[in-house]
């Protein structure tokens, strides 16, 4: 199944064990930019198996709970992101005690392989995005370079 990415939007799909997570991974969120803005859905494997959610935009909030409705895998979490980017993020959301891992972390076209059970249904990986169409060249290498420093990622 394909997750939602809105225009201008990146996701990050991930699994953490406790209901919890939304409480932190939102405080993580908001801590990490004071742009952000975000939904936040996790999708409960015991008790009640609800869909939690949380985020400070009601569009991407809804977003979210959308891909886990259709995902429906226990313990599994998405969020969806706009003025901010994964790397801004990842490793603030890795230090809450109730993320196993991350998934992925992508604006490009997300599909999710599920595999279901009479039990219930788990995410067995992703295609994230398209596949490789070649090596960079010399051009590329000094593009790859550029931008990351124009975006301030490298000096």
């Amino acid at each position: 199944m394909e997750l939602k990415v809105p225009e201008g939007c990146n996701v990050i799909l991930g699994q953490s064990h406790f209901i919890k997570t939304v409480e932190d991974v939102y405080e993580a969120l908001v801590s990490s930019s004071s742009s952000i803005k975000f939904g936040l859905a996790f999708c409960e494997a015991s008790g009640e198996c609800l869909i939690r959610h949380e985020g400070n935009d009601e569009e991407l909030r809804r977003t979210a709970t959308e891909n886990a409705e259709a995902l429906s895998c226990g313990h599994s979490f998405n969020i969806v992101m706009r003025d901010a980017y994964p790397i801004n993020v990842l490793t603030q959301i890795k230090m809450v005690p109730e993320v196993c891992r991350i998934i992925a972390a992508t604006a490009n076209p997300l599909q999710v392989v599920v595999a279901e059970t009479e039990q219930g249904r788990g995410i067995m990986g992703v295609i994230d995005g398209y596949r490789s169409k070649g090596v960079e060249d010399d051009e590329g290498i000094e593009w790859r370079k550029g931008i990351l420093r124009k975006f301030r990622y490298k000096t």
